[in-house]
């Protein structure tokens, strides 16, 4: 489709009086949550398959409730526990149950520590006895029930404990955990940022065996950042932190028996094992799996150990001329047979494997991705997933029998579906949002996708929209270096196609990402729509790289991160300036985090394109980021130092003409701000004017308190100055 054919919606906006709507977002409603939806929190189909938990707050009376639901009627039919009943809980902020769902784990007060790893005080609740038990004095990480819910082990100071439930006794079982030096079953920095691993460890199906990761970061270099903090002297948080080409943790595997009371080391030594990204035992009480990977990550295995045996084998192996994604989506059945996605057909598809590794079926098919696998249903022998089938700005919800045959669209409509399965497959609560309808939770039947009945849906969010200025996402693709990419544009609700509009580029652009896509608005997008209301039309496009167009899209930006993103972006800029309602002298891009990166190039590469950019926590050069991601993408910097520099802001500060804008927070324990104070050096070693702002003690989010409604506010007035 050619670019002048395609500023056009796809999807009407609400059919709603232009006259009625008069008020305008303001910042400090995005910020107070005037515009929160309401949700379903940690829903959980119960084994009965007819019920439901959801956990509800209560912001009046400050109580917390897990709460089950009839799915038949969607009624409350019983309240199993409540915060105001027990003296020990003030909140419940989420929770767990046992296999058998007679226990539950209360978490009743988190605090982070990264991005995803918290230590929190937990309790075990005994839904027949009512008997709140506390697991540990200390703040714990990870705790899980082994399947049985007699025992539960956790993370404490780097060290694996099992609490005994019946006996109330602890036993520790490693001793050598220590603070930047050893860590036992919790993942290090760089695995929990970017294998997603916190928990690094797993219960066997008899629950007498627990398999562990150990890390060993002694030769891993310390990355320090102060914290300011309100006391007269500044503390410093201590940290390993392995960046590019540097030195990663040395990893084991290990195997505790609870019976024997001791623990053994399962040798790995004749596999590629420089990282093991997953580790999850399989039906088999005594087969347990594990994946491992190269530095390089272009080959994952698949590795079963027989503990009986004391044996491993290679199950399978995946390989690609640039990177293979570690996912979730291991899926093992009765006969130990499993169900595993891959790419290796140029699309993410489910593929199910006999359990000596041999391919059985690919069970999903095309031109497109599977983006989550939701479960296998033994009795209809179907599987269930998501997939971008209804296009890749869509997600649409399908189920397929194992053998690839007898599609059934459940949940397909334009925008995003998303299913949560009652436990024996036969309903599913659908999650269903577009840019012009919040949330709906309905329930549907899971044989043929039809709808029993609508939950929760957010129409008083809607109905009060109605009351303001919002634009409509025009959905389309722009022809660009020979793709079709990904857009959307707003315009101003009193749009002239006569007038000349200032544009704001807003793009991620990292690899496999997607900021273009029919779901009903974040924060972002109702500061766009307040932008949009000050006179400017705003516009983002997914560049090559980006996900969901297939294995070949998204890793043609391989060992040159930046290069093609930004050409795209700057390419889109320029062909967007030709359009007769763009003045083409005043363009401006942002973004965060990988989108600082690449709103710093696009502006410093283009100085005749953009005329000012907004970059917030941006990588200024990969060679500060983590192993882990960069080299995946980049190799190391030994290996490739050009694709490294090349596509480094800081290696084009002598272009900048334009108004700039750098933030970032001190804290920032993810991108350092180091590669702020780097780009700012070398800016004014140019002799180049700029803005920059600091948060102190903020991390990579930049929030709390007021702080994002500052920093909001400070973007805001920045772009009203100088766009």
């Amino acid at each position: 489709m050619r670019f002048h054919h395609i500023i056009l919606p796809v999807f009407l906006f609400l059919s709603v009086n232009l006259i009625s709507q008069t008020n305008k977002i303001t910042l400090e409603e995005i910020w107070g949550g005037e515009f929160r939806t309401a949700s379903l929190e940690r829903l959980h189909s119960l084994k009965n398959g007819n019920q439901y938990s959801v956990l509800n707050y209560d912001r009046s009376t400050r109580t917390s409730t897990v709460d089950v639901y009839d799915y038949n009627t969607s009624e409350k039919v019983a309240t199993l526990i409540n915060s105001s009943d027990l003296s020990e809980l003030d909140q419940i902020v989420s929770y767990s149950f046992s296999k058998d769902e007679k226990k539950m784990l209360i978490a009743a007060s988190i605090k982070s520590i990264y991005r995803r790893s918290t230590l929190g005080s937990y309790y075990v609740y005994d839904l027949d006895s009512k008997k709140l038990t506390l697991v540990s004095e200390n703040k714990i990480q990870e705790p899980l029930f082994s399947p049985d819910g007699s025992k539960i082990a956790f993370g404490f100071e780097n060290n694996l404990y099992i609490k005994d439930l019946k006996n109330g006794e602890t036993t520790q079982i490693t001793f050598d955990g220590k603070k930047n030096h050893i860590i036992n079953g919790i993942g290090d920095w760089v695995y929990e940022e970017e294998f997603y691993i916190v928990r690094a460890f797993d219960w066997n199906a008899d629950g007498d065996k627990l398999a562990f990761i150990r890390f060993d970061e002694t030769d891993v270099p310390e990355f320090s950042m102060d914290v300011y903090g309100d006391k007269l002297y500044p503390t410093q948080e201590v940290f390993k932190y392995p960046k590019a080409g540097e030195t990663n943790a040395e990893v084991s595997l290990h195997l505790y028996d609870s019976k024997s009371k001791t623990t053994s080391k399962i040798d790995v030594s004749q596999f590629n094992s420089y990282y093991i990204p997953r580790l999850q035992w399989t039906n088999d009480a005594d087969i347990l799996s594990f994946q491992l990977m190269g530095r390089q990550q272009n080959e994952l295995d698949l590795i079963f150990y027989n503990v009986e045996k004391n044996s491993s084998q290679l199950i399978l192996k995946e390989t690609d001329n640039a990177y293979v994604d570690v996912t979730f989506d291991l899926t093992f059945l009765e006969d130990n047979s499993f169900i595993w996605t891959s790419e290796k057909s140029g699309w993410n598809h489910i593929y199910h494997y006999d359990k000596n590794g041999k391919l059985l079926n690919q069970i999903t098919n095309g031109n497109w991705e599977v983006t989550r696998y939701y479960g296998f249903d033994e009795k209809t022998n179907r599987v269930f997933y998501q997939s971008t089938e209804n296009g890749s700005i869509n997600r649409g919800v399908y189920s397929i029998k194992v053998n690839g045959k007898d599609k059934t669209q459940l949940a397909a409509a334009p925008g995003r579906n998303e299913a949560a399965f009652s436990a024996d497959f036969s309903l599913f609560i659908q999650t269903y949002s577009s840019t012009t309808i919040p949330p709906v939770y309905s329930l549907r039947n899971a044989k043929d996708g039809k709808l029993v009945r609508v939950i929760k849906d957010n129409t008083e969010l809607q109905k009060k929209l109605e009351s303001y200025e919002i634009s409509p996402k025009e959905f389309s693709t722009i022809s660009l270096n020979g793709y079709e990419l990904n857009m959307y544009m707003i315009k101003p609700l009193d749009f002239d196609p006569n007038k000349k509009y200032p544009l704001f580029m807003f793009q991620y652009s990292g690899p496999g990402s997607q900021t273009v896509a029919d779901t009903w608005h974040n924060s972002n997008d109702y500061w766009h729509q307040m932008l949009v209301q000050e006179g400017y039309i705003v516009v983002s496009v997914d560049g090559r790289g980006t996900g969901l167009k297939g294995r070949d899209f998204k890793k043609l930006t391989q060992k040159e991160l930046g290069k093609y993103e930004t050409i795209d972006q700057i390419d889109a800029a320029k062909k967007l300036g030709q359009l007769p309602f763009i003045d083409e002298n005043r363009i401006g891009i942002w973004g965060w985090s990988y989108g600082g990166f690449m709103s710093s190039n696009a502006l410093f590469q283009a100085p005749e394109t953009f005329s000012m950019a907004i970059a917030v926590a941006p990588v200024t050069s990969w060679r500060f980021y983590d192993t882990i991601y960069t080299e995946r993408y980049m190799l190391t910097p030994q290996e490739n130092p050009d694709g490294y520099d090349k596509n480094s802001p800081i290696s084009h500060v002598d272009k900048l003409e334009g108004s700039y804008l750098l933030v970032h927070g001190s804290a920032d324990d993810n991108v350092h701000v180091q590669n702020t104070t780097r780009l700012v050096e070398e800016l004014v070693q140019a002799n180049k004017d700029f803005d920059w702002l600091i948060y102190p003690d903020k991390n990579h989010g930049i929030f709390g308190g007021n702080t994002r409604l500052h920093l909001y506010n400070k973007m805001t007035k920045f772009i009203l100055q100088n766009l």
